[in-house]
């Protein structure tokens, strides 16, 4: 019998934990199916090939998603998901926002802190203004790809040293009331805690059907990563590292973000069970000649039809198949032409992929129209903040596609309909990213500690 067991060593999972080891005499496991961090080695950071390692490292494992990120800290409530709709209070959100922030700089995070420079805020929101776009400033904190390991090893020896547990490489099968089924061992315990990042949403939205726990779909964001010379993005991140820009399409009027900046970073690739899609790093000792970013197109679907989550699948698995099981890569130029991008017109441009394990190809086969339109006009709005952007030798690579899951039905403690089942982060749909992830799982363990003592 376990007293709290935590699936999922992501953010979520060993933030909850570290509150329950700190303030309870609960037993805490926490179980993952991947590997820890210093194992979670992937053979495409060097070569720029993925060879689809199953689970994929890049995605499962100590630190979860995030783990194997650039590590950058948004340091505001409203980033990432909204916090305050959880708490019911903005300053209940800020202040839990400063208790992850702390616990990171704890175990090594770096003090500085970016976007904080206000006559750089002003003049990019003035410029960002004229061309039409919404510029939201962040302080942010960047840990770097290469250094996250330290700071999560450095959490982890701290919930060992309070008797925290953790079972790797290990899968769960089942999730029960009051009890999970993992690699065929049924294991009992008082307080489950699910936490199973993105990589685990589709396989928690199941399991919680079976429970009868209440949820509903979550729009989703679909778009494409792009890749431009860093000097092209060199004066917006000295401004904001990872800067957030929200445009509004001419021709749908749909909102459109950029996310996920990586200065100097490379691309890389995400591979699901049965799709692959793109992300991007940066490291803070080893450098490129390109930045790259996310360009997402939200997505919210009415009745009858509201099945997102499928809906964004459908779309990667028809990327994945175009692309022969490697992501698509196109340049602009071509894109606006309505032709497929080849290794000649590539190598034509000025912009040198950092990701080698890709199909040249026509990103408007598998896109539908629409999103490849907001794609084309949102790029060029953005080029009149930061010219040379919508550059025909710009590169940009797809699928990349945020389901964010199925979002939970939860209370203010993050429990769940069913009595003594709690939820917390991306994969429960209560998150988007490093710190709300973090925050919602303080106030799952929160709930639990209140539930425990009662």
């Amino acid at each position: 019998m376990v007293d709290a067991l935590i699936i999922g060593a992501g953010p979520a999972g060993l933030f909850a934990a570290h509150e329950l080891s700190k303030n309870s005499k609960l037993s805490v496991t926490i179980v993952d199916w991947g590997q820890e961090i210093e194992k979670r080695t992937c053979p495409a950071f060097e070569t720029g090939k993925c060879i689809g390692c199953k689970p994929c490292h890049i995605m499962c494992g100590l630190g979860g998603a995030g783990g194997m990120s650039s590590g950058i800290l948004n340091l505001r409530y409203d980033i990432g998901g909204d916090l305050s709709k959880l708490t019911k209070s903005v300053p209940k959100a800020e202040k839990l926002v400063k208790e992850v922030d702390d616990i990171f700089v704890e175990h090594g995070a770096p003090n500085e802190v970016y976007g904080m420079d206000s006559e750089g805020i002003e003049e990019l929101t003035r410029r960002a203004a004229a061309a039409g776009i919404k510029f939201i400033p962040i302080p942010q904190r960047h840990i770097g790809s290469e250094y996250l390991s330290d700071v999560i090893n450095s959490l982890r020896r701290t919930l060992e040293s309070r008797g925290v547990k953790f079972l790797f490489n290990s899968r769960v099968e089942r999730v029960g009331k009051g009890e999970v089924v993992i690699n065929g061992k049924k294991i009992k315990t008082k307080y489950l805690l699910v936490a199973p990042g993105r990589v685990g949403a589709d396989w928690f939205a199941e399991q919680v059907k079976a429970l009868g726990v209440k949820l509903t779909h979550g729009p989703i964001d679909i778009g494409v990563r792009v890749e431009v010379p860093a000097v092209v993005y060199e004066p917006v991140v000295k401004v904001n590292y990872d800067p957030k820009f929200h445009i509004r399409t001419k021709t749908f009027d749909d909102f459109v973000r950029t996310f996920c900046t990586n200065s100097q970073g490379f691309v890389m690739e995400e591979r699901y069970d049965d799709h692959v899609g793109v992300n991007g790093q940066s490291l803070r000792a080893k450098k490129s000649q390109n930045t790259n970013f996310a360009f997402l197109v939200h997505i919210e679907l009415t009745q009858p039809v509201t099945d997102t989550t499928a809906y964004g699948q459908s779309i990667a698995y028809l990327a994945t198949t175009i692309g022969g099981g490697r992501p698509l890569l196109q340049r602009l130029g071509d894109l606006r032409a309505g032709r497929r991008s080849t290794w000649e017109r590539i190598e034509r441009g000025h912009v040198v992929p950092t990701l080698k394990s890709v199909t040249p190809g026509d990103i408007s086969m598998a896109l539908p129209g629409r999103v490849v339109t907001d794609i084309l006009e949102g790029l060029d709005r953005l080029d009149k903040v930061a010219p040379g952007v919508a550059s025909d030798s710009t590169l940009l690579y797809a699928p990349e596609v945020k389901l964010y899951a199925m979002q939970i039905n939860v209370g203010q403690n993050m429990e769940t309909n069913v009595p003594n089942l709690f939820v917390a982060g991306d994969g429960a749909g209560l998150s988007r990213g490093i710190v709300t992830a973090a925050a919602t799982g303080l106030l799952a363990a929160r709930g639990i500690i209140e539930k425990a003592a009662a």
